[in-house]
């Protein structure tokens, strides 16, 4: 065997090992993984504090789904730049409808960073006494065990616990490409890195221990790199403890989307990745079904694999993928797997689009390398818990 032959089958073969071995480490640990003794006494004050900008779709049923948490003593922190958002209505009548939940509305916007997350945050972290504080984007849709989960991931090692979100309620086929992303690809990916012992933290949730931020600078300090959760880690890791991942992670409904939308959130995300963990991205170029279709192919124009060998590869590839979402119950329909190969067509332009730049643009205006861009447009009609809704088009530099 030609020693270009042996290179490209040890490549492919290590591709291949990677891929499935990933898929099944990421199923036990999601199905069984570091789940603290649930049954405990959890009675540790919680803020949960959500960031807010603008009404977005599913805005009344992710933010409603606060109020309903299995926990005994929480506190909900809404967060909110201006006082002439249109938000706000909606976070007052949700507030009046439950008169016995302890929850209020904070307005303002404290300048300590570039990052606008951050700065609509601080004054939430400045204005409760509580010992944990839970930061959950405003389109997470929480369930009710959703603070308990995340408490009982702490040990006398953890720093803070984080969470990826998982995408729900796709209704176009960007849609469902961004699901995948989210879900076989880097709720994968990061689980996967959690069981390693090297978890990192995700901004969709940050739950954090009061005295850990407050002694590495506090919310300040999570505004000195690109994004907060990139901050987050570092800081986490410089206090010589970790991040921690709850056993599963939490639902973003994801509904309408553009090729556009997805592209620029997905490129946005590589750009923090390269600026905050340069030597973890580098490799990323491998990752995604391509590599191992153009290692197989190779081998199989030699004559050294059937010629059915790189059709076999596609389905056992993304035929594993499409069960791991079907055990967990994420989207698994024809039109996911459609969306699986699309998301893997985009990552390595992704990748190579990632080093035409340092920046991106958010709401039409460029963000240099300490800024943290918003969310994505959402147009359409969508249907959650039985009703449809028309939804507004907004962006959110908390989602």
């Amino acid at each position: 065997m030609a020693l270009s032959t042996a290179l490209t089958a040890t490549f492919g073969g290590f591709l291949i090992t990677l891929q499935f071995t990933s898929l099944a480490i990421a199923y036990w640990r999601m199905r069984r993984g570091v789940r603290r003794d649930e049954t405990r006494e959890t009675s540790e004050f919680i803020a949960l504090v959500r960031p807010l900008c603008g009404l977005n779709a599913f805005e009344e049923e992710t933010l409603r789904s606060s109020f309903h948490q299995d926990y005994p003593g929480y506190e909900i922190v809404f967060c909110v730049a201006s006082r002439f958002d249109p938000v706000i209505p909606l976070v007052e009548k949700l507030i009046a409808e439950y008169p016995h939940q302890r929850a209020r509305l904070l307005t303002g916007d404290d300048k300590i960073s570039a990052n606008p997350k951050v700065n609509n945050l601080n004054k939430a972290w400045e204005n409760t006494t509580a010992g944990i504080v839970a930061m959950a984007d405003s389109n997470l849709l929480l369930p009710p065990d959703y603070l308990r989960s995340l408490v009982n991931t702490f040990d006398a090692k953890t720093g803070m616990v984080s969470s990826p979100a998982t995408g729900i309620c796709p209704e176009n086929i960007w849609g469902a490409v961004e699901a995948a992303m989210l879900n076989t690809h880097q709720a994968r990916w990061q689980y996967l890195s959690d069981f390693l012992g090297n978890g990192f933290a995700q901004g969709k949730t940050l739950c954090w221990r009061r005295e850990v931020l407050d002694n590495g600078g506090g919310m300040a300090a999570l505004g000195s790199e690109m994004a907060e959760d990139v901050a987050s880690t570092k800081l986490v890791r410089r206090a010589g403890l970790k991040v921690r991942l709850p056993a599963q992670p939490f639902a973003q409904p994801v509904g309408h989307r553009t090729l556009d939308a997805v592209w620029s959130r997905q490129l946005r995300w590589a750009r923090i990745r390269r600026a905050g963990f340069f030597w973890l991205f580098v490799p990323e170029i491998i990752m995604g079904f391509l590599p191992a279709l153009a290692a197989v192919t190779w081998l199989t124009a030699a004559g050294d694999l059937p010629l059915f060998a790189p059709p076999a590869l596609f389905v056992l590839w993304f035929g594993g993928e499409w069960a791991l979402a079907k055990a967990l119950g994420w989207p698994h329909q024809l039109r996911d797997i459609l969306a699986m190969c699309l998301r893997d067509i985009m990552m390595p332009a992704l990748w190579l689009g990632c080093w035409a730049g340092r920046g991106f643009t958010w709401r039409g205006n460029p963000s240099g390398e300490k800024r943290l861009a918003g969310g994505t447009k959402l147009t359409g009609k969508i249907k959650l818990s039985g009703k449809k809704q028309p939804v507004p088009v907004s962006q959110s530099p908390g989602k």
